[in-house]
């Protein structure tokens, strides 16, 4: 809870200096309506091809949700920022699966049991599970996922859902910065917490059930803060 806020309040710092600085004159909400917004279908393509391909090598999901509430407002952003992390994720998930299997499984052969132990029952749901949790890397958990079992659609597919909460609230809070909402900003940290709180329910009540049908130490096969 306490990363998510500093990562929430990081990205409000720097809107806020984006929106008020001399320096940034040029990069004002013109700029962004005359570029991006109303670029037409150039200006999504343009967010949705950056977007992949920053989050398939890597950039948290949470900034892009925020530059895509900055530029398109709310639900644009939110929708073509959660759009690009499905893209991301399938790149780097595919490229895992028919590429780099080797080299991941033996770096991260551990880590690779943990997500094989836990997402084998209920696959869609133990992912969403998983990209609640405000924690880890969204970059090494989809090479990891992608030399599992773990059928691509049901990966992708919970992915998908569980990725829309933060990203929903991070593009609240672009859209707030970009307006001087100060309701906006403040309902991104409530929706913050409540997600939070949500994933942590969810985590505890699936990780019980793990650890009452597993063999294995409880912390090798169910805790996925390694993720």
């Amino acid at each position: 809870m306490l990363k998510s806020l500093i990562f929430l309040l990081v990205c409000a710092v720097i809107g806020g200096l984006i929106s008020s600085l001399p320096v940034f004159d040029s990069f004002d909400e013109h700029w962004v309506d005359t570029r991006i917004r109303q670029n037409g279908v150039l200006g999504v393509g343009y967010f949705l091809l950056f977007s992949t391909g920053a989050m398939a090598i890597g950039c948290p999901r949470q900034v892009m949700a925020f530059l895509g509430g900055y530029a398109f407002g709310f639900l644009q952003g939110a929708l073509l920022s959660v759009s690009g992390a499905i893209c991301g994720c399938m790149v780097s998930f595919f490229v895992a699966r028919f590429l780099l299997k080797p080299v991941v499984r033996r770096r991260y052969a551990s880590r690779i049991h943990s997500i094989n132990r836990f997402v084998e029952d209920s696959p869609v749901t133990k992912t969403i599970i998983i990209r609640l949790l405000p924690l880890g890397s969204n970059f090494l958990t989809n090479l990891m996922a992608g030399v599992t079992n773990v059928k691509a659609r049901h990966f992708i597919l919970g992915s998908g859902i569980g990725y829309i909460p933060q990203m929903a609230l991070f593009a609240l809070m672009g859209k707030g910065i970009v307006v001087m909402s100060i309701w906006k900003v403040a309902l991104s940290v409530v929706m913050l917490g409540i997600c939070v709180g949500l994933s942590i329910l969810l985590y505890k009540k699936y990780k019980h059930a793990l650890e009452e049908t597993s063999p294995c130490k409880p912390s090798k096969t169910a805790d996925l803060s390694t993720l």
